[in-house]
């Protein structure tokens, strides 16, 4: 039912930022807390960050103070700025609703690769 259409990502040098964005459709996406996972080559998928639908926010420590998690209700479009960027950042991000992420039978997107390398 969810459609998520993540966009932005490419390569970067170390320090470098990237803004990613996901469109969402197939629910209303105003009530949904959004979440970004992603995973590195040879790891599992990783939390990120949330957004709740009144704009609360919360961060995995590896990516707290670098990266900021944003929405815009008219676009119905899910960001995710990241700053300062690593190597260790480099993976797939995807994006999904808290709900469908929670779910063992979740439908993901094809996500956006970011690579952070000089």
């Amino acid at each position: 039912q969810v459609q998520l259409v993540e966009s932005g990502g490419g390569l970067v040098q170390p320090g470098g930022s990237l803004r990613l964005s996901c469109a969402v459709s197939g629910t209303l996406f105003r009530v949904n807390a959004m979440t970004w996972y992603r995973q590195a080559p040879g790891k599992q998928r990783e939390w990120v960050a949330t957004e709740r639908p009144d704009g609360i926010t919360h961060y995995a420590d590896s990516v707290k103070g670098r990266f900021t998690i944003s929405r815009d209700n008219a676009k119905n479009t899910e960001y995710l700025q990241m700053n300062s960027l690593k190597p260790e950042d480099t993976a797939v991000y995807y994006c999904n609703t808290l709900r469908e992420a929670s779910n063992s039978n979740a439908n993901w997107g094809q996500g956006t690769r970011v690579t952070v390398s000089a």
